[in-house]
């Protein structure tokens, strides 16, 4: 995929972009000359604001409803925010939920949410956005936003695990067969990051104690962002397939650590 002229910039379209990681990510891609569709589930006025910080770079922004756990349906969004944009060259999956119940307290319509949310529908949006990107015959840029438990468990979150790790798996095999029609799909997984959904939206993360998180704090939307931006962008064209840890270091003390570790007393030998 080559970068394009400011007369026929890129266009993105990115889920979840109302709050958090979505947003930071919109607007990262904006300052980096790229049109942004913005999705929204219940919070139109967030998306609105983002929308707003998409224009202020110069950038066109484009805003719709989605919600995933209506599908197939929901993912035609990607064809009406493609078609606003005049085309798609990048997808960026982060439109995500979760729970936190015990495995054996889950309910069937609790599972089959946060399955469709987290790992059917970034599928059904990938096959649509890459569809769309094959057409145009330039290439293009698949992000799916995973998490650190797309990689190891954590107590409570069985229906999410799944579905990160599902959307792991996916990413690489939709990797190779996208391969050769020059589309790169990489994940991004991160650790306890500083977003409405983790209740900590505007929190400055330097002053935040995580004693079981290796650099001692969460993480903020925009360094999410930044990694996202990376890999969407022809910096990244050699790029495909893998999985890119951001997470401040907790998948190497293990995910229950980042919570529930209370002192530093793990740091001496």
């Amino acid at each position: 995929m080559t970068d394009r002229t400011a007369a026929t910039a890129r266009a993105a379209v990115v889920t979840g972009a109302d709050s958090g990681i979505g947003r930071a990510t919109a607007v990262r891609l904006a300052e980096a000359g790229v049109d942004v569709g913005i999705t929204w589930h219940s919070d139109q006025e967030g998306a609105e604001r983002t929308a707003e910080e998409v224009r202020g770079h110069g950038r066109r922004a484009a805003v719709a409803q989605m919600d995933l756990s209506r599908l197939p349906d929901a993912t035609r969004v990607v064809d009406e925010l493609a078609d606003r944009l005049g085309r798609i060259d990048i997808l960026v999956n982060n439109a995500g939920t979760g729970t936190a119940t015990p495995f054996l307290d889950l309910k069937h319509e609790d599972v089959v949410r946060v399955l469709d949310v987290d790992l059917v529908g970034p599928f059904l949006c990938g096959q649509l956005a890459a569809r769309r990107m094959i057409q145009q015959g330039e290439g293009g840029r698949i992000v799916n936003v995973t998490s650190v438990h797309e990689h190891q468990p954590r107590v409570g979150a069985a229906p999410y695990c799944a579905a990160k790790g599902g959307l792991g798996l996916l990413t690489q095999v939709m990797a190779l067969e996208l391969a050769e029609h020059g589309i790169t799909v990489n994940a991004v997984a991160p650790g306890e990051i500083a977003t409405p959904m983790t209740g900590q939206e505007d929190t400055d993360v330097h002053a935040e104690s995580r004693p079981g998180i290796p650099l001692g704090r969460p993480g903020d939307a925009r360094e999410i962002a930044a990694v996202i931006a990376f890999l969407a962008g022809s910096d990244a064209s050699y790029v495909t397939g893998a999985s890119w840890v951001a997470d401040g270091g907790m998948v190497r003390m293990g995910p229950q650590a980042g919570s529930h570790l209370r002192s530093d007393e793990w740091r001496r030998p």
